[in-house]
């Protein structure tokens, strides 16, 4: 049953992050908030603690160790893209995971969601692809929505020459990026696109309108609270007007159908939390399959933290399980 409270390993990380003393990310330019600590910074700090006093407090180490990593740049007409590819151990053809991060469209990089890219991979047995999109102010919407969908298209394209299986690419992201990802399929129905087998959906962002009711009850929450999500979509948008956009907000789009399948993540202490939820129940509604589930006692950017935070590490679980399904009814044969 929900709380309202943290559990104890998800309170460990929020004291261990209160420590940084972070300004309000809304009282700070976009340049200094990209240069904030983090709640992986927060779980590594502990991590070094533990090790110091020899406490094995801590399940897994992070990083998680995986087969390799490489980078590739995607050809985009704003410029080329950067993607980390993080492959699992063993044998392709892969299946291929799409990763889009998350930070408000204006902050946050590659190396930030990294555990989670890496969880993924091993858990979910695919080639993770993380792609550096390019972020708001200095590219604002649709600059990101651009690149999501074009290096979309390009993995499901090149999917072979990274080692995986082009009839089993899928997409994900948190926050943010889990906006990118739903919008990436979006794109891809309305404009005739190679359509991703999967969407992924971490406590997504869908509405640009911020009134649902989590966005009071959470209003202060941490890492993520209400006065943060009114700076990002300021900093995004060139206009309000263009949060009705369905690119923007998926919420606003005139249908769901003929979208992949979900796996939609969300958590309770947390802004977005109604508005993920109402994502996940309009698809189901309008006859998407969605496999959906709510953490209790955990906050935004919990995903990443497997091994710090057992509902983390359940997670992630659940949503490699998700994907497992979907890639074991598809082979190159359907190419």
């Amino acid at each position: 049953m929900p709380t309202g409270r943290p559990t104890d390993d998800m309170q460990a990380v929020l004291d261990q992050f209160a420590k940084f003393g972070v300004p309000p990310i809304e009282s700070l330019t976009p340049t200094a908030a990209r240069n904030a600590p983090t709640f992986k910074n927060a779980a590594e700090e502990m991590l070094a603690e533990s090790a110091t006093a020899r406490v094995p407090s801590v399940a897994k180490p992070m990083p998680q160790p995986i087969g390799k990593i490489d980078h590739i740049t995607i050809p985009q007409q704003g410029g080329d893209l950067l993607a980390r590819v993080f492959t699992p151990k063993g044998d392709g053809p892969f299946p291929v995971l799409v990763y889009f991060h998350g930070g408000g469209w204006v902050i946050a990089n590659l190396d930030v969601y990294e555990p989670s890219c890496r969880a993924l991979c091993n858990e979910a047995e695919c080639i993770v692809v993380s792609v550096a999109y390019r972020q708001a102010p200095e590219q604002k919407y649709p600059a990101a929505v651009e690149d999501a969908y074009a290096a979309t298209q390009w993995i499901i394209n090149n999917a072979a020459s990274l080692g995986g299986d082009p009839a089993r690419v899928a997409v994900a992201g948190e926050s943010a990026g889990g906006n990118l990802a739903a919008v990436t399929c979006l794109k891809a129905r309305d404009e005739g696109g190679r359509m991703p087998v999967a969407q992924l959906l971490v406590y997504p962002v869908t509405d640009a309108r911020q009134n649902t009711p989590s966005y009071t009850e959470q209003a202060n929450a941490k890492p993520l609270n209400a006065a943060m999500m009114k700076w990002f979509w300021n900093h995004y948008l060139e206009n309000e007007s263009q949060g009705q956009e369905p690119y923007a907000s998926p919420m606003m789009a005139q249908s769901l159908r003929g979208l992949p399948p979900a796996i939609v993540i969300t958590d309770e202490l947390d802004p977005l939390r109604d508005e993920g939820e109402a994502y996940a129940k309009r698809l189901a509604d309008e006859g998407v399959s969605v496999d959906f589930k709510r953490f209790d006692g955990v906050a935004h950017e919990f995903f990443g933290l497997a091994g710090v935070v057992d509902k983390a590490t359940e997670a992630v679980g659940f949503a490699a399980e998700g994907l497992k399904k979907v890639f074991e009814t598809r082979s190159s044969a359907t190419a």
